[in-house]
């Protein structure tokens, strides 16, 4: 119990941290780019003077430090603002003023459209990551109990096709064959958990072949070693010292490899393919937002796709720890 409270007070205060470079690094990037948000609000005909006073009530004349200030205050609160862009039934509202000019109240909570968007992307990333492990379990098993013949061959030629492929031309190829030649999946938008399979499958097919390789290796690797040489010499069977002890001690590259690694390349592949498919999820909303420069919505999402990786992280060097008590982290 020591060891846990330990653990997670380091890990929570390093995660907070990291979460606060990375918000203030989005912040200042959001404002220094190129482009004014105000003119997106309010229309390109509105007069100069209009748009310099609307910037200045939602403070986006102050100095950046005093921006971000506020704006950490408001997340500590549970506050993560409102859009700029989209109004309160979730459409989009800019290029239009109030008719006492521009109101924020008149804008959509960020909370609720990230609390409506997120339930789409953990279905796609859920249904995406058991399609990859569907893939990656049995060839990465069969080519590190094998390593060396057809099996590590063949796992190394799946893994190689399906990291060369590009994740718009697969969406491209399976919508074409699933859905408009063979008639068997919808594909664009979303009426229900059949339009999910598609986008899931272009996903499965970015995160299976890091799986396949992170398998075979450890797998392999962990068959080289002297325990498994004692245990068969205890008269253990293959498959008592395979179940019992491989895949255990494999586990541990795996879980790391998973928050390191595949939980980055998940997000980033989400964001991609959602927008590929209309997919109403955060990477959709996320996409949608950059585009119209809805500062709200980016800082809302890279807080909370930051503090997620953390948190993932967090609880997979604490398994990593429990499995494998010679790891220090």
């Amino acid at each position: 119990m020591a060891f846990a409270i330990e653990f997670f007070l380091r890990r929570i205060s390093q995660g907070l941290v990291i979460v606060l470079l990375v918000a203030f690094v989005i912040f200042t990037l959001l404002r220094i780019v190129p482009g004014d948000p105000i003119r997106i609000i309010l229309g390109p005909m509105t007069p100069a003077s209009v748009l310099e006073q609307t910037a200045k009530d939602l403070g986006l004349r102050d100095p950046i430090l005093v921006q971000f200030g506020r704006f950490v205050g408001q997340v500590a609160t549970g506050d993560l603002g409102r859009s700029f862009i989209r109004g309160l039934q979730g459409g989009s509202a800019g290029g239009s003023q109030d008719a006492a000019g521009y109101n924020p109240e008149s804008r959509a909570s960020v909370a609720e459209l990230i609390g409506t968007a997120l339930p789409y992307s953990l279905q796609l990333a859920g249904l995406g990551v058991l399609f990859s492990l569907l893939v990656a379990v049995p060839i990465g098993m069969a080519a590190g109990l094998r390593a060396g013949k057809w099996p590590d061959r063949l796992g190394l030629y799946v893994s190689s096709l399906f990291v060369s492929l590009p994740n718009i031309w697969v969406a491209v190829v399976l919508i074409f064959l699933l859905s408009a030649k063979a008639d068997l999946l919808p594909a664009i938008g979303y009426r229900g958990f059949s339009y999910t399979i598609i986008p899931a499958m272009v996903v499965a097919i970015e995160l299976s072949p890091v799986m396949i390789r992170a398998i075979s290796v450890s797998v392999a690797a962990n068959l080289g070693e002297i325990y498994y040489d004692v245990g068969m010499v205890r008269g253990l069977s293959r498959w008592t010292m395979i179940f019992k002890h491989v895949l255990r001690n494999a586990a541990v590259p795996l879980l790391n490899l998973f928050g390191a690694q595949m939980i980055g390349m998940l997000l980033g592949g989400l964001f991609v393919v959602e927008y590929i498919f209309s997919y109403p999820g955060v990477g959709m909303l996320t996409i949608n937002a950059v585009f119209q420069r809805d500062f709200p919505i980016i800082q809302a999402v890279a807080i909370l796709a930051s503090g997620a990786l953390v948190a993932i992280n967090m609880l997979v060097d604490f398994t990593s720890t429990t499995i494998d008590r010679r790891l220090k982290f």
